[in-house]
């Protein structure tokens, strides 16, 4: 008889069915509720969570003196005066440098000294941009009239761009306040971080590994390779900026996007050279060019001090993540992208890695 007992005392009810789909409807709109309240700060909070990882070995040293939360006040502090000054500065520069280029072209202002003699003999280029050139410096009305419609789309990009430049050092100010409050906390969020990943993962060893080899690409992109390029771009800015270039706020944040997409700084410091040669007295010319040699490759003695060892991030990785991080998020996102994606990467490499281990295991040791 029990034999052909029917089995729908074993099936689930309409009502735990009702209940479990309840549960997770709930839950979801739960992630979804917090999810709308949190995007909006979503890069301020990765990039003072890479900024927390990389204080926290200084915050270990100054707490064992100073206090936990005396050494994350003091971090915090001295990260805004010391890094967020020369970036208010720049900024504020790029940002007064296209407002009044944009407007120089609108009002028909600008003003350009005549091109050099030699431009014209440049093998391709040469005597294209040397028209081009000369009819800016003697007729802008007629340079706009020709190229207007071809400069329309970079010259509101520009303006776009110069806009969010503001919420850029809003938002460096919010990330090391966050930055520092996650340091006093470290400890914390740290083990936290690995529950998770262990609840994921399913197991203790493989969450603990995932920690580390993220804290460690953090702090080998972020310090060795957005932190070079920070100190690089600020030395050519220096000198830039010394020698009065018009446009040196610009020039040095296009060296500072050059150095952190990995991509030689001569690109832009050639130009700039000859054009400090053709204007300039010789003697400030030549020290310029030994300042511009000197910084360009300080990377060279900067990288191998800073940059973590075994740490090796492919070059469109980085590049990818810089253009898109600044699409994404602005100035933010211009040092978020290259470290989150190389974060990313570094997992995917993991995990591969692991399934290759495993698949080339033998069968009976699968078993054992």
């Amino acid at each position: 008889m029990e034999a052909n007992t029917p089995s729908h005392r074993y099936a689930p009810s309409q009502s735990t069915m009702f209940e479990v789909f309840l549960r997770i409807g709930l839950v979801v709109l739960l992630v979804s509720a917090c999810a709308r309240i949190i995007w909006p700060f979503a890069g301020i909070l990765l990039w003072s969570a890479i900024l927390a990882v990389m204080l926290y070995p200084l915050h270990l040293r100054l707490a064992a003196r100073l206090g936990n939360r005396s050494s994350a006040l003091l971090i915090g502090l001295v990260g805004v005066a010391v890094l967020l000054v020369p970036i208010v500065f720049v900024v504020t520069s790029v940002g007064s440098s296209v407002f009044s280029f944009v407007a120089s072209l609108q009002n028909n202002s600008l003003t350009m000294p005549r091109p050099p003699s030699w431009l014209a003999d440049v093998p391709l280029i040469g005597g294209k941009v040397t028209e081009t050139w000369a009819l800016i410096a003697a007729n802008l009305p007629a340079a706009v009239a020709k190229y207007g419609e071809v400069l329309k789309r970079p010259a509101a990009w520009l303006v776009s761009f110069a806009g969010g430049l503001a919420t850029g050092e809003l938002s460096f100010v919010l990330s090391f306040g966050i930055a520092a409050v996650l340091v006093a906390y470290g400890r914390g969020s740290g083990e936290f971080v690995q529950r998770v990943l262990e609840r994921v993962s399913g197991s203790e060893e493989l969450s603990a590994r995932l920690v580390s080899l993220s804290v460690r690409t953090i702090r080998g992109v972020a310090i060795g390779v957005v932190g070079v390029a920070v100190i690089q771009s600020l030395l050519l800015g220096a000198g830039f900026f010394t020698i009065g270039l018009p446009a040196a706020s610009l020039l040095t944040l296009a060296a500072l996007l050059l150095a952190i997409m990995q991509v030689p700084g001569i690109l832009v410091t050639l130009p700039v050279v000859l054009y400090v040669f053709a204007t300039e007295a010789t003697t400030s010319a030549i020290l310029f060019l030994i300042w511009t040699v000197v910084a360009g490759l300080s990377d060279n003695v900067l990288r191998p001090l800073m940059l973590g060892r075994g740490l090796e991030v492919p070059m469109p990785v980085i590049l990818i993540g810089v253009i898109g991080g600044m699409l994404a998020d602005g100035l933010v996102g211009l040092f978020v992208g290259p470290v989150l994606l190389s974060v990313a990467y570094a997992l995917l490499m993991e995990w591969l890695q692991q399934q290759t281990v495993h698949s080339e295991l033998p069968i009976g040791s699968l078993g054992s």
